[in-house]
């Protein structure tokens, strides 16, 4: 078995997956740290196994992939690179487009 990749969160990413929490915790009373629980939980996974995702289509960045976070209803955007899980972005489902991601 190999190491578990470090995990890098990419500011934009951290700002949405606040932005959702925050959301969350007031106005989901039954489940109020559902946001961080679900995300905590599948990093966890995707250390061990990064290629579960689905690859995007988007070509702007290379190995981007996204897993869906089923009880909130958010995509989890990532890709591995430098030995790291690079977290790049977090997105609600009713969205129309894909987020915009910066790569830096």
């Amino acid at each position: 078995m190999s190491e578990p990749l470090r995990i890098r969160i990419s500011p934009q990413a951290l700002a949405q997956i606040e932005e959702a929490a925050d959301w969350w915790a007031k106005n989901r009373p039954a489940a109020p740290g559902a946001i961080r629980q679900d995300i905590t939980e599948i990093l966890a996974v995707l250390v061990l196994q990064p290629g579960i995702g689905m690859p995007t289509r988007r070509g702007r960045v290379k190995g981007l992939r996204r897993v869906t976070l089923d009880r909130v209803r958010y995509y989890l955007y990532y890709r591995v690179a430098d030995g790291a899980l690079e977290v790049l972005a977090l997105w609600h489902t009713s969205r129309g487009r894909p987020p915009r991601i910066q790569v830096q």
